[in-house]
């Protein structure tokens, strides 16, 4: 499913038009997003929660080079879903 798809359902069954839609649904990733990049962690009851993991420091070896390399910490985005909706899921 795109975000065009979740635009058009949303429209069908609120009546309300699209355009209004995409600017809610752009609106709430931007929001998503700019939360993420402050490091604060989004949740959504009974949905799942958007969350920042924190990766440690550590050493990869490059093969085709047979060398060493260190790849520093650094922090990824993450979804981490509701137990009630993972378990509808499942």
């Amino acid at each position: 499913m795109t975000k065009a798809d979740i635009v058009s359902e949303i429209a069908k069954k609120t009546g309300v038009e699209k355009n209004q839609i995409q600017t809610i649904v752009e609106a709430f990733m931007d929001e998503v997003k700019i939360s993420l990049e402050k490091e604060e962690n989004v949740y959504l009851r009974g949905f799942g929660s958007f969350i920042i993991k924190k990766r440690a420091e550590k050493v990869a070896r490059n093969i085709s080079k047979n060398t060493t390399i260190t790849i520093p910490a650094h922090n990824i985005p993450a979804f981490k879903p509701a137990k009630s909706f993972a378990s509808k899921i499942k």
